[in-house]
């Protein structure tokens, strides 16, 4: 064999293929770049008719069809016959479709999620076993941030099928909480002193006005129901400020704290 003929036919081919190569990589980087420049300015022209969910959505999907597009033109760069190519990918994304009927699910339930639109980003939702703030709604998941600062992506289909609780929808939210009075306390000086506290205290509305009314009653007396009103973003807040004021209120009126009396009845053997 002449191994030196076979070295010199061959660096000429090798030239080229890898001078395609290369051509493909410069092809790669400048299209991705300009693909990434076209969703950024789809998402942007969206804006002003759109909000920003179905402009982030739509910017996404014509950033995947646009970068197929790219994958099938560089395959015909290479000289792969795209036809051909077209054909085996849609037999594989039967395929493909077939075995993973949950991932098509997620993608219609996306879309199913813009057209309803029970939530948008931004937004504090519960659902699907998820309590948390929409950062994006994406083609095939949700991600969500928990309280606790969790990034956490939930399916579309499981986001739909399950119970959706959207707390911004509405301007204000109801904070329920309970003090327990003892059976000696005047309940209507209780009453009036929690309601004069519960306007001090910041970012509760004042339409509705706080309900304190009497909930129920145990052996220990009276319980009150103690209701402020407040924008969902101050919940924790008002929450907590409620919590310390009913305390402070029983301090401050010299109110008894409730006491239960347990009687054990001894034997002597």
């Amino acid at each position: 064999m002449d191994i030196h003929g076979f070295v010199q036919s061959a660096i000429p081919l090798l030239t080229v293929f890898g001078l395609k190569v290369v051509g493909a990589i410069i092809l790669w980087v400048i299209g991705r770049k300009l693909i990434g420049f076209a969703r950024v300015l789809i998402v942007r022209s969206l804006k002003a008719p759109f909000d920003q969910t179905v402009a982030t959505y739509i910017g996404t999907a014509v950033s995947v069809t646009l970068t197929l597009a790219l994958i099938i033109a560089l395959l015909s760069f290479f000289g792969v016959e795209t036809t051909s190519f077209a054909a085996l990918l849609a037999g594989v994304g039967i395929a493909i479709g077939a075995a993973w009927s949950g991932l098509l699910a997620n993608l219609a339930a996306g879309v199913f999620l813009l057209i309803l639109r029970p939530f948008k980003v931004g937004d504090f939702i519960s659902a699907g076993g998820i309590l948390g703030t929409v950062d994006e709604i994406g083609l095939f998941v949700t991600s969500v941030t928990t309280l606790d600062n969790v990034r956490t992506f939930v399916g579309n289909a499981k986001l739909l099928g399950d119970n959706i609780q959207n707390f911004t929808a509405n301007p204000y939210r109801r904070v329920d909480l309970l003090a327990q009075l003892d059976n000696s306390v005047d309940h209507v000086e209780a009453i009036r002193l929690v309601r004069e506290r519960l306007k001090r205290i910041p970012n509760v509305v004042a339409a509705p006005a706080p309900d304190v009314e009497i909930l129920t009653f145990t052996p220990l007396g009276p319980v009150l129901a103690v209701r402020p009103y407040c924008h969902n973003d101050h919940y924790w807040q008002v929450y907590f400020d409620t919590n310390r004021s009913i305390r402070e209120v029983g301090g401050e009126g010299k109110f008894p704290a409730p006491q239960q009396h347990v009687f054990l009845n001894g034997t002597r053997s």
